[in-house]
């Protein structure tokens, strides 16, 4: 979590901006102030807890309506002004009744896409702890070659699957994108150097 005693107060009058954002897909469901009263209450509490400059209190996100917001993690910005709030929301976060109370634009969540990271964090603790019976474990045992050749073996199925009428090639892929990401690991290139060549490639950056 943070170090409350490093955090500037005094810079906002003894209030602080806090951005709530959800932990699985990083939607931002609203912005509050915390003086260290309230910062203290939600890390006791693991659930948000602001002070309300219209009530002049402490004020729990959900207290009425029971829409909570459970912290997962808190970090603070490179000046020590401002935090970052990832929770799991109970219910809609804006008062309007909508998930976020940035609702005016479509959200488009990147769940299914942080899967391949979270996946990517499995394998490499596969790697670093190599433990019995796993199938992930075996391949690292047996080295470059053989996850090499895996690789090779996947795409020729995916290339198949794909001229098949009949075809399984959510399975090939899914197979194909494994062995890929250990491939990766095997040679300590990280996934987030993938994306970036290809945001360099396509002008992104």
């Amino acid at each position: 979590m943070i170090d409350i005693d490093s955090l500037d107060f005094e810079k906002g009058g003894g209030l602080i901006p806090a951005i709530i954002q959800d932990a699985d897909d990083f939607q931002v469901l609203m912005l509050g102030y915390m003086n260290k009263e309230a910062l203290k209450k939600t890390l006791e509490e693991e659930r948000v807890t602001f002070f309300s400059r219209s009530k002049q209190r402490l004020w729990t996100k959900g207290e009425t309506s029971g829409n909570h917001l459970d912290v997962v993690d808190i970090q603070q910005d490179c000046d020590d002004d401002t935090l970052l709030v990832l929770a799991h929301p109970k219910g809609p976060t804006c008062h309007t009744g909508e998930q976020s109370c940035f609702h005016q634009k479509d959200f488009k969540p990147l769940t299914d896409l942080n899967f391949l990271s979270d996946l990517e964090e499995l394998i490499i603790s596969r790697k670093k702890e190599m433990p019995k019976g796993s199938y992930t474990t075996s391949l690292f045992n047996d080295g470059i070659d053989k996850i090499a050749q895996k690789v090779g073996e996947e795409a020729v199925e995916t290339i198949i699957e794909a001229k098949n009428k009949d075809h399984n090639l959510v399975d090939e892929v899914s197979d194909l994108t494994y062995h890929l990401l250990v491939l990766l690991v095997q040679k300590g290139v990280p996934l987030q150097r993938i994306v970036q060549n290809l945001e360099e490639r396509h002008g992104k950056k």
